[in-house]
């Protein structure tokens, strides 16, 4: 029967088909509820410490039913009060009858929402080696092809060549941006601290008698108490909203990233140059059994767009707070922030999936090259020429004639390119026919990309994932 009530309800395929355990515990009401009554505990114990008339045995009360939370009797509290946090101060109560005439002393209701900063704090720290990891993956596959020839594409037309490895910097030097934004937030975080309804610590005040020192050091307390090495020094009732958005455009500049890379995957799939892995057993279509779909790259395009589409939310927020607070804000941000940070763990777990698997098909990439090189080899056939005592513009002349030809057997009648060959049969190139082979080697086409490939690994890639070696092993087995 709850199976069945269950299949009713709508529920959020974030938590229930995507997310990892952690982070969907990190955003639970079970963790929510524990760290406000944590919250509670130690505004208590700070109180006591600084003279207020609290007792050992109302801390200990208040610790030891800190994990026992009746959601039923919460949730009938929130709907006689319209008031969650009120509706829970009385949950706590009524288990603690001997703490609760100071339970939430002095406090706003925004000590315990906003001071869940804790929680974005956590769940920064799960994102963080999820990303070492894909960079970590990646950076492996960029030395390994560090040096694998392919064609470069501009406009997504064939281009310059360039290597494999070398591609794949790009994408990691976008990764390794949000890595140091993504630290970056989390590292400015603040806690909200003690601070009252406006801001003032005005109840604080009242409470210590005028004692400004004893405020001081309560915030101190509590913040510290909280993992905080520091609090806000002014807010309003809440923290500024600017917090939200600062944290939250760092995980929107993911899902850009996020989003480029899996598309460039997508390309070369078509391509048939990469793959993403595909399980043996795997349906890549119900009506076309050939096909290999990229699907692990497209579901990550499509939550990236959800996640670069919710940074509307707080950048929204923030602008139309009114004075010291409006309550327009709650209703969104119960949304927006756990989606953020929900939607990121996906995208981050799915792109470890695809760059522990990447396949690469050499011999293809080979035959692209091949098809696309003579044209681009045709400056190195001139100088060639040159060198040999021929005339520049004459040899160019032949040059535009023969690849006008060779590229109307391509477009007009599907065939391959066939340059070299017009070029072997004209005598006027006999003085560096010995020469072509050398010309045409695609490696002399890539520059310094593998020397490129080597540097960036070695001075900004590597020393970047140096904290996070212990956590490198974690691999990701994806359950749909």
């Amino acid at each position: 029967m709850e199976a069945a009530d269950e299949s009713m309800k709508y529920r959020s395929p974030l938590v229930s088909r995507y997310a990892s355990k952690e982070m969907a515990y990190n955003f639970s009401d079970r963790k929510k509820f524990t760290t406000w009554r944590r919250l509670w505990i130690y505004l208590a114990k700070a109180e006591k410490a600084l003279g207020l008339p609290i007792t050992d045995a109302q801390v200990l009360e208040m610790e030891s039913h800190a994990e026992d939370i009746d959601f039923a009797m919460a949730a009938d509290e929130e709907r006689k009060l319209r008031h969650d946090v009120m509706a829970h101060v009385h949950t706590f109560a009524h288990c603690c009858p001997t703490a609760a005439p100071i339970i939430h002393l002095g406090a706003t209701s925004c000590y315990v929402g906003d001071n869940t900063v804790i929680t974005l704090s956590f769940s920064c720290l799960v994102l963080i080696p999820q990303l070492a990891r894909v960079i970590d993956r990646l950076a492996n596959f960029a030395e390994k092809y560090a040096d694998l020839p392919t064609l470069g594409f501009t406009h997504y037309q064939p281009a310059q060549l360039t290597t494999v490895g070398k591609r794949a910097c790009l994408w990691l030097q976008d990764l390794a941006m949000d890595m140091r934004n993504l630290q970056r937030a989390r590292d400015d975080l603040r806690f909200r601290g003690v601070k009252g309804t406006t801001g003032t610590q005005a109840s604080f005040l009242q409470l210590f008698q005028g004692d400004h020192d004893k405020v001081e050091e309560l915030d101190r307390m509590v913040t510290e108490m909280a993992g905080f090495k520091k609090a806000y020094l002014v807010t309003g009732q809440t923290y500024s909203r600017k917090v939200d958005v600062d944290c939250l455009s760092s995980l929107a500049s993911l899902g850009a990233t996020v989003h480029k890379i899996c598309t460039d995957i997508r390309l070369l799939a078509n391509l048939k140059e990469i793959e993403e892995p595909f399980e043996k057993e795997q349906i890549g279509s119900s009506a076309m059994p050939y096909k290999r779909n990229p699907m692990r790259a497209e579901r990550c395009c499509s939550l990236a767009r959800h996640l670069v589409a919710l940074m509307s939310d707080p950048l929204q927020t923030a602008s139309v707070q009114w004075l010291e607070r409006t309550l327009d804000d709650s209703a969104n941000r119960r949304i927006s922030l756990p989606e953020s940070f929900l939607t990121a763990d996906i995208i981050l777990s799915t792109l470890q999936n695809i760059t522990e698997g990447l396949v690469v098909y050499p011999k293809v990439i080979e035959r692209h090259i091949r098809h696309e090189l003579p044209f681009m080899a045709t400056e190195n056939i001139i100088m060639a020429m040159v060198k040999a005592g021929g005339n520049r513009q004459d040899c160019h002349e032949k040059i535009r004639v023969l690849s006008q030809e060779a590229a109307a057997v391509v477009k007009q009648e599907g065939g391959d390119n066939d340059l070299l060959a017009r070029v072997q049969r004209d005598p006027y190139f006999a003085p560096i026919l010995d020469q072509l082979d050398a010309l045409l080697d695609p490696k002399t086409f890539i520059g310094r990309a593998p020397q490129q490939v080597a540097r960036f690994l070695s001075e900004e890639v590597r020393p970047l994932l140096e904290p996070y070696k212990a956590k490198m092993d974690v691999k990701i087995e994806l359950e749909l």
